[in-house]
């Protein structure tokens, strides 16, 4: 087996800032962003987190994304606001929203607020996590290059475009968080599979001919299978509307590519909708929501959505991140200052 590390979390947080700095971020935009692999990494959601951070070191050095641009926020009415990430990273541009966002929210009950020129959000559940725990249902969408044609198409259009929804529960927890792509399962996970030359299950991608294919990398050159059929390209037309014309962003086909080195800017969008749920439930919401939830576990078997990603978070946080050798020289080859960590072999 390829040789690994195992990093503790907070020599992973230092490896991940170290890296996204050392490559050109500034350190104000690289805290939010941290945060955000780190717990990607956490929730065990592997080929997200440390296996993307070497692209985003890279898309620095190209010139394809900015790391040291200030987004801005402009105001248009008391609950929405329009955020233009400057061609940066996503993640400072969506903190920097927030910052107006929950405020809002909190006062007047709902609140949104639309991103552009922006980048790769990674991990949509984080963001919406990010308003459930400050007490706000959140809804969150973003738009990608595309990887999926329309049903009965060949010629994709849309991006896996995800769409996010985290519920709050009590005491700053998060109640359930669903975090789902429209497509049948990430495109990571096709491209890992390419990488890996392993078959994938059919139902996961198609050909450039529109049939169904076992390999992984006739799904890259072709197009992935939306989730749950007709239902799934429905789903990520939604989020390109969201994500592409309410914000004035581009449209998949528009966007830079999310892997060459090609020094274009992807200009994707993002959309936030938070509201506060005592005001629109007139007090019943935290009942309701217990109930809820009590009729779900309470059944065998029965989980809620995000409840594996918690459970990898409390393990993962005990026995550590194992990431690969090759990614973490990578990593520390960014790093302005390098990273120790522990060595080991075999990890699982």
């Amino acid at each position: 087996m390829e040789e690994s590390l195992t990093l503790t979390p907070d020599k992973a947080r230092a490896l991940i800032f170290a890296a996204l700095t050392g490559a050109g971020t500034t350190a104000e935009n690289a805290r939010y962003f941290t945060e955000a692999i780190l717990d990607t990494e956490l929730s065990g959601l592997e080929g997200h987190g440390f296996y993307w951070l070497q692209y985003y070191c890279e898309h620095l050095h190209s010139g394809k994304v900015d790391g040291a641009a200030k987004p801005s926020v402009e105001r248009l009415s008391s609950v929405a606001f329009r955020i233009d990430a400057k061609g940066g990273f996503a993640h400072p541009a969506i903190e920097k929203g927030f910052a107006r966002l929950i405020p809002a929210a909190a006062k007047y009950g709902i609140a949104g607020m639309a991103v552009h020129n922006s980048y790769n959000a990674a991990t949509l559940g984080f963001h919406t996590g990010y308003l459930a725990r400050h007490g706000l249902v959140g809804v969150g969408f973003t738009n990608a290059t595309p990887v999926m044609a329309p049903v009965g198409g060949s010629v994709p259009v849309i991006g896996t475009n995800p769409m996010s929804f985290a519920v709050p529960g009590t005491l700053g927890e998060i109640a359930f968080l669903i975090d789902q792509s429209a497509t049948a399962v990430t495109w990571t996970a096709l491209k890992r599979a390419a990488e890996a030359h392993e078959t994938i299950p059919l139902g996961w991608a198609l050909d450039k001919f529109g049939i169904p294919t076992a390999d992984p990398s006739h799904g890259l050159d072709g197009s992935m299978a939306p989730t749950g059929g007709y239902k799934g390209f429905g789903q990520g037309l939604f989020v390109e509307v969201m994500c592409a014309a309410l914000t004035g962003s581009n449209r998949g086909p528009q966007m830079g590519s999310f892997m060459v080195n090609d020094g274009k800017p992807i200009g994707c969008g993002q959309f936030f909708i938070a509201l506060e749920p005592k005001v629109f439930s007139g007090g019943a919401f935290d009942s309701t929501i217990t109930a809820l939830v009590e009729s779900i576990v309470s059944q065998k078997g029965a989980r809620l959505p995000n409840a594996r990603r918690m459970s990898n978070q409390e393990r993962l946080r005990r026995e550590g991140l194992v990431i690969e050798r090759a990614v973490y020289d990578r990593l520390e080859g960014f790093a302005a200052v390098p990273v120790n960590a522990r060595r080991t072999r075999g990890a699982a």
